[in-house]
């Protein structure tokens, strides 16, 4: 019996010896795996940080006065590509002018300022009352706002705008004899004028060149990838710095035109596009030529342009006056 009961002891033994291994050779696994993984999450934890460091490093905000070309395009080939599609573009807009309706600096200064945030159909279909009751800047001085506010109401933002042609207008009665100044920085002083409308007055007024980065320049020139910057001012010398200062006034028009007539934000008329072979982003609208071309917009399109009284160039060109507000 002792035999016996010794029997189960003796294996016994070699059983917990073997549990015992097991327990071990599993912790000992696990801590490999351990080790294993911390060794892989190292380098993972690296690139993470460095990731962060590079998107860090482009949010940061860039300081240059030029663009940096795209990918394989030297500077001096970035010139040449953007000039020559200046050249291009005067060819197909030979035409080309200030699609704001006026007769004098005054008068194209106000259209500008009530141009924010609407079309310059609107404006131009709206200013004729407007310049009929108030005339010179001494007369918009001393209007009543509420009448200003029920001429102005389809330009919308009329409240706003009515307070800041009245005050331009008073400070132009006031601070200039009445005269629409001809320097950058007197124009900017004026409420509702920043640097877009000044230039517009002083290129189309007073023939001085001058850039206007409205929407639709900021948004061909940064497909064009003449530039990668986003605040108007950079844009303004970045694509100057491209160009002689002879040629900014009407490169303003050209780059405007062609947004409004073809390279449009969401649906650009690629397949219709005289400059497709010099655009890097070809291809991001509709290719096909014939869907392209019911895309188009004004004239380019068979339509009506912006403005009722256009230039004899213009309409010499097939160009079409828009209709009077109210008109069918």
């Amino acid at each position: 019996m002792s035999a016996k009961k010794a029997a189960p002891t003796t294996t016994g033994a070699p059983a917990k010896k073997t549990a015992a291994g097991k327990v071990a050779r599993a912790e000992k696994a696990l801590s490999t795996k351990k080790a294993v993984s911390a060794k892989k999450a190292a380098p993972a934890k690296k690139a993470l940080a460095a990731a962060k460091q590079v998107t860090a490093g482009k949010a940061a905000p860039v300081k240059r006065t030029a663009p940096e070309p795209p990918a394989g395009e030297s500077r001096t080939a970035l010139v040449r590509r953007a000039r020559r599609i200046n050249r291009e573009l005067a060819e197909v807009y030979p035409y080309a002018h200030p699609e704001l309706d006026f007769d004098n600096p005054f008068q194209l200064v106000v259209a500008t300022v009530l141009s924010a945030q609407t079309t310059d159909l609107r404006v131009n279909q709206t200013t004729p009352a407007l310049f009929a009751k108030y005339p010179t800047p001494e007369d918009l001085a001393a209007a009543n706002p509420e009448e200003v506010e029920e001429i102005l109401r389809p330009c919308g933002f009329f409240r706003a705008k009515t307070r800041s042609v009245i005050g331009l207008s008073k400070a132009l009665a006031e601070d200039f004899g009445g005269e629409v100044p001809g320097r950058l920085e007197d124009l900017v002083k004026l409420p509702g004028v920043g640097r877009k409308t000044a230039f517009v007055v002083l290129g189309n007024a007073f023939g001085r060149p001058g850039i206007t980065v409205d929407t639709h320049f900021q948004r061909l020139v940064r497909r064009w990838r003449w530039t990668e910057e986003t605040d108007p001012d950079k844009i303004e010398a970045a694509v100057g710095a491209l160009f002689p200062k002879s040629d900014w006034t009407d490169l303003s028009h050209h780059v405007i035109w062609h947004g409004r007539r073809i390279c449009h934000a969401r649906k650009p008329a690629c397949g219709a596009c005289p400059i497709a072979p010099l655009c890097p982003a070809y291809g991001e609208g509709e290719t096909d030529a014939d869907k392209a071309k019911k895309l188009l917009k004004y004239e380019k399109g068979g339509f009506p342009g912006q403005r009722l009284n256009p230039p004899q160039a213009y309409l010499d060109a097939g160009g079409r006056p828009a209709p009077p507000l109210g008109a069918a």
